[in-house]
């Protein structure tokens, strides 16, 4: 429960069976997220750097700074909202990879904040859904264009 001053941070976490290093890679490296995530990617995920993710489904894109970048470990990004958001990655065995991504910092009012945050996780949840069916199965599950097909585009 939050309190009156307190804001909402979101969680998703999922085990992913496979290496760390290729679970890591895959959230850092666009060739491989543009086909669970978002379509389009400025370049590779590196510290410092300012990147521009696109979900041209969608026509929206996201300006985000790379603050971190511990390779096998963390990612921490800043959206152009001011979100923070950061990957841990965490080696349950040689082939099995735990990945809890947490949010905060949601812009708006309470209700606003609280919505952007509902919404936040469920797409996280998604993502890491997706990313486990392709590493873990090959499989493209299309989740981000599937959540909201009326209102794509068709440049899917």
């Amino acid at each position: 429960m939050l309190t009156l001053n307190q804001k909402p941070e979101i969680k998703s976490e999922m085990l992913i069976r496979r290496p760390i290093n290729e679970v890591f890679e895959a959230f850092v490296d666009p060739e491989v997220t543009t086909q669970f995530w978002f379509t389009k990617s400025s370049g590779r995920l590196e510290q410092g750097k300012q990147i521009r993710w696109e979900w041209e489904m969608y026509g929206v894109a996201d300006d985000i700074y790379v603050e971190k970048v511990e390779p096998n470990k963390a990612i921490r990004i800043q959206s152009a909202d001011k979100t923070i958001t950061e990957w841990n990655f965490t080696a349950r065995s040689e082939n099995d990879t735990f990945v809890s991504i947490t949010q905060s910092g949601f812009p708006g009012n309470g209700d606003e904040m609280v919505n952007y945050a509902i919404g936040s996780m469920g797409g996280y949840t998604m993502v890491l859904c997706a990313l486990k069916a392709l590493l873990e199965h090959n499989v493209k599950l299309n989740v981000i264009a599937d959540t909201a097909p009326d209102e794509a585009n068709g440049n899917i």
